[in-house]
């Protein structure tokens, strides 16, 4: 697609995808157009993401801006779980909403954007064509257009000598909120119950107040205190990182 003259905006999430989108935004389209690479800082992400950021800035040699809903100035899931008496359903979660879209939209109306990038995958194909069809941003989808996968994210910002986030390496197949009210498997929440004890108790605590059942065991919605340890359920995205940076055991 030839553009020029545009402004483009890439939504970096401080996930691999989204970081490898920005740079080949910047290659393909750089020259003849304005892009600004924007994050939504959360505050229950691992702090290495931050880390993560500030190298993918050095790589893109461009500032990563900040956008965050005035409304929610903490930017923190746990603030908007507490005031909005609700943390999840099938159709998404307000933390979402109000920390991500909604600071989106504050930040494009003082900053005009004629497309926008995510983070989408050749492998996402089909979640590119629904939020095209359910957005009125226009969608700009390097990845998918270079059929670059998510492991050939992981591969190019290996080569390029760029740790990946910290989170990958414990096994969480994203680099999204630890203890993500969005998740309901039991691998998931077992993990998160083994690698951060202190997030899991939080989270027991937080959706019993609520009354938020955020785990599906056996068919049925169960709160997190009720599931057993041992339960599992499908397994979780792993990747092949090479070996001297991560090491997973298949």
């Amino acid at each position: 697609m030839n553009i020029s003259n545009k402004n483009i905006t890439v939504w970096f999430s401080c996930g691999a995808a989204s970081a490898v989108a920005a740079k080949k935004t910047i290659e393909i389209y750089g020259k003849n157009n304005n892009i600004r690479v924007v994050n939504n800082p959360i505050k229950e992400e691992h702090e290495d993401n931050q880390r993560f950021l500030k190298d993918v800035e050095k790589w893109l040699g461009v500032e990563i801006e900040y956008a965050i809903n005035p409304k929610f100035p903490d930017q923190s899931c746990e603030t908007v779980w507490n005031e909005r008496k609700f943390m999840s359903s099938r159709f998404g979660a307000p933390c979402t909403l109000h920390l991500k879209r909604n600071a989106r939209q504050f930040w494009e109306i003082k900053n005009p954007t004629n497309f926008i990038v995510l983070g989408f995958t050749s492998d996402e194909k089909k979640r590119a064509k629904r939020f095209s069809e359910t957005n009125e941003q226009k969608l700009l989808t390097p990845l998918i257009d270079l059929s670059i996968t998510k492991q050939g994210c992981f591969d190019i910002l290996l080569e390029a000598n760029i740790d990946l986030p910290h989170i990958y390496s414990l096994g969480f197949p994203n680099a999204n909120c630890i203890g993500c009210v969005k998740a309901s498997s039991p691998t998931y929440w077992n993990l998160v119950r083994k690698k951060f004890p202190d997030v899991f108790k939080k989270r027991i605590e937080t959706s019993k107040n609520i009354g938020a059942k955020l785990a599906i065991y056996k068919g049925e919605r169960i709160f997190l205190h009720e599931l057993p340890e041992n339960a599992k359920g499908r397994d979780l995205k792993n990747y092949n990182f090479e070996c001297g940076i991560f090491c997973i055991k298949k």
